[in-house]
């Protein structure tokens, strides 16, 4: 029945459908939460979300080595596995990154830290309702991954401009494209690398809700975000970046 549903979904994909996702359910029981977020890892791995966002920043970090450290913040970082793997490929490049992540997820918070430390990266999570707090300015770049589809159009736009009120350089954005292929790929790719329903369920759910990349942009100019550019990447992805002046 899930299937049925789903394919019938994928027709009507013209229009934004956004609902509400099994993983934002405040009462998610925490094995079932960490289950599902070890099925994102896995889809985040397959469809290299950090190689996404990781070529942006070589410039950016360039720029500030010879004083101090760039200061990134990964927005609604969830388990943390984009937020480790960009600081495992800093270090590894040489170039001198502080990373930090938040999420109102303790849950995720926990396992973020913990997938850190497994990797022996020094990463500073703390806890954050983007949605009713204003991030903290003290930042270099602001990103999040996956997390805009979340959000209906008010709130995104509220999210992307606490972003750029807390960077003092740029905000990336690296989301879903809202498409037939990409959600095929949810349907088939969530199937293949995870037993979790609740990933089943979301990853199409994700890709309905998405944003195409003429509404993500639209949106930005709706943030005050004049002049962000959008790129493309596989599988179904744009990097959203806005460059401060």
């Amino acid at each position: 029945m899930l299937w049925l549903n789903q394919l019938h979904a994928m027709s009507r994909l013209t229009e934004r459908h956004r609902e509400d996702e099994l993983m934002d359910e405040p009462s998610l029981d925490v094995s079932e939460h960490a289950r599902a977020l070890a099925g994102l890892r896995r889809v985040n791995w397959w469809s290299r979300s950090a190689a996404i966002v990781c070529p942006a920043l070589r410039p950016l970090a360039a720029k500030c080595s010879t004083e101090r450290p760039l200061r990134l913040l990964d927005v609604a970082c969830g388990g943390g596995d984009v937020t480790t793997a960009i600081a495992r490929w800093s270090r590894l490049a040489g170039l001198p990154v502080r990373v930090s992540g938040c999420d109102i997820s303790l849950t995720a918070l926990e396992i973020a830290r913990r997938r850190a430390d497994s990797f022996g990266e020094s990463i500073e999570f703390f806890q954050h309702d983007v949605l009713n707090q204003p991030l903290p300015a003290e930042f270099d770049v602001v990103m999040c991954s996956l997390f805009l589809h979340h959000l209906n159009e008010a709130d995104a736009v509220r999210v992307l401009c606490s972003m750029a009120e807390a960077t003092s350089h740029a905000v990336l954005i690296n989301d879903l494209v809202r498409s037939r292929s990409g959600y095929l790929l949810a349907m088939l790719g969530t199937r293949l690398l995870s037993r979790s329903r609740i990933v089943h369920v979301d990853g199409p759910l994700s890709v309905a809700g998405a944003f195409t990349p003429h509404e993500a942009l639209h949106l930005s100019e709706q943030a005050g975000l004049s002049g962000a550019t959008i790129s493309r990447h596989w599988p179904q992805r744009f990097l959203l970046t806005w460059r401060r002046s």
